[in-house]
């Protein structure tokens, strides 16, 4: 990769990992399924209007929408309202490459080889060992909705793969207006119009510039440029900076809300990072041949703005 591009690849890395960072603070001004529902609504509004029509069928929108937009981000926000730690959710939440082999070995038949099954079981180990972190400075409730959170990412890298859409930013933007309605319903319904008002009446210019980052900063900027790059180069040369996301997400934490790391989430950043990579990186084999990289699930989670 040119300079230029490593460093832009670097830089998207950051704004994700930082997102963590900036959605905690979201969470002192919005209840999570409204922030969430802010968040989706700022990034597909105006940009659905200059995408043009969708691409694929309207049944991967509306499947991606469901899991990536209203379960993956509604649980993500959840746990994380529910005191689980911003640097750790950047941490746990990479266990998605996991769910999406998993998933893509039943659905896609792509068979993992030794090296990702081998990776899958150092992530799982480094779960476990955040699992004992988090257990000890955490509630078990947030940990849980944020592990469920990556799931539902998984199930989403999945569609996305079955969708293949040939233009991503048209795909991803469409795909932000499907939550949009859900999000509200179930914020009034769970969190209460009383709660929703205020906060909307309450809404500052700290408020105002969380929903611009995680919309258009975290999702439009950030999606769009991880596209540009996935476009010029292969899967493979791309998507092992996203295993910087943790790193930014975690320091940035500590730096801005003076998180601790302990030596167990050392311990757990170092597992579930070498996890990750060797899960994503390593080919999958689809009838007795490796499949090419930049079809794989890793290369569609990679491709998702899923911070």
């Amino acid at each position: 990769m040119r300079p230029v591009h490593t460093a832009l690849a670097v830089l998207v890395a950051a704004v994700w990992g930082f997102n963590f960072v900036v959605i905690q603070i979201g969470l002192g001004h919005f209840p999570p399924l409204l922030l969430s529902a802010l968040r989706f609504l700022v990034a597909a509004v105006p940009a659905v209007f200059f995408v043009g029509r969708p691409k694929v069928a309207w049944k991967w929108i509306l499947g991606v929408g469901a899991f990536l937009g209203i379960a993956k981000f509604g649980l993500l926000f959840t746990g994380m309202d529910a005191g689980m730690p911003a640097g750790l959710s950047s941490l746990v939440l990479q266990i998605q490459s996991v769910f999406t082999a998993v998933l893509a070995a039943v659905v896609l038949r792509e068979r993992p080889g030794r090296v990702r099954v081998f990776g899958m079981g150092v992530a799982l180990a480094g779960i476990a060992v955040a699992a004992v972190d988090g257990g000890t400075s955490g509630p078990v409730l947030g940990f849980t909705l944020v592990v469920a959170a990556a799931a539902c990412w998984g199930v989403s890298n999945v569609l996305t793969r079955k969708a293949a859409p040939p233009d991503a930013m048209n795909f991803m933007v469409w795909v932000c207006t499907v939550p949009v309605l859900p999000l509200f319903a179930l914020s009034l319904l769970f969190e209460g119009p009383a709660r929703d008002l205020a906060a909307l009446r309450g809404l500052d210019w700290s408020g105002a510039a969380v929903i611009a980052y995680v919309a258009w900063v975290s999702t439009v900027f950030g999606f769009g440029a991880w596209s540009y790059l996935m476009r010029r180069y292969p899967a493979s040369s791309v998507a092992p900076f996203s295993l910087l996301v943790p790193v930014f997400g975690m320091s940035s934490a500590a730096l801005v809300l003076g998180e601790e790391i302990s030596a167990l989430r050392w311990v757990a950043a170092l597992l579930l990072v070498g996890g990750v990579a060797a899960t994503s990186l390593a080919p999958a084999r689809t009838g007795g041949r490796a499949a090419v990289s930049a079809g794989s699930p890793p290369a569609a989670a990679a491709a998702s703005p899923a911070r």
